[in-house]
């Protein structure tokens, strides 16, 4: 049971990137996807989560609003980030993970598998 995230890289503030995370061994259609980021130094945080179905309004976290979106292609078995107008602060590595809570807890905790991560680096 693997998730693999890619699409990481170097990018000067102001740009975009587009993060993947494929399944490999494991449907991620039966799991609601959730993508956190984690800083040098600093603890792993959420940035967006979007349901099994991808019905419902995705959360996101409130630094990331209205700049990156989540969404999914379970034919395809992988999850999207869609990352615009980065700043530096989003500077990190950025983890997939699975969970099968409800109620749409967006702590570490509540999320199962993790993919390897894929850094995202922007400059100032």
């Amino acid at each position: 049971v693997q998730l693999q995230a890619s699409g990481g890289g170097l990018v000067q503030a102001g740009g975009s990137l587009r993060l993947s995370c494929a399944g490999s061994g494991l449907f991620i259609g039966n799991y609601h996807m959730g993508w956190f980021r984690q800083a040098p130094g600093k603890e792993r945080e959420f940035v967006a989560r979007i349901s099994r179905s991808g019905d419902g309004s995705p959360l996101y976290a409130d630094s990331v609003k209205g700049r990156f979106t989540i969404s999914r292609h379970n034919s395809k078995n992988t999850v999207y980030l869609q990352m615009n107008a980065l700043k530096p602060e989003d500077t990190g590595v950025y983890y997939c993970a699975t969970s099968t809570r409800v109620g749409s807890p967006t702590y570490p905790a509540a999320f199962g598998s993790w993919g390897q991560g894929t850094q995202v680096t922007v400059s100032s």
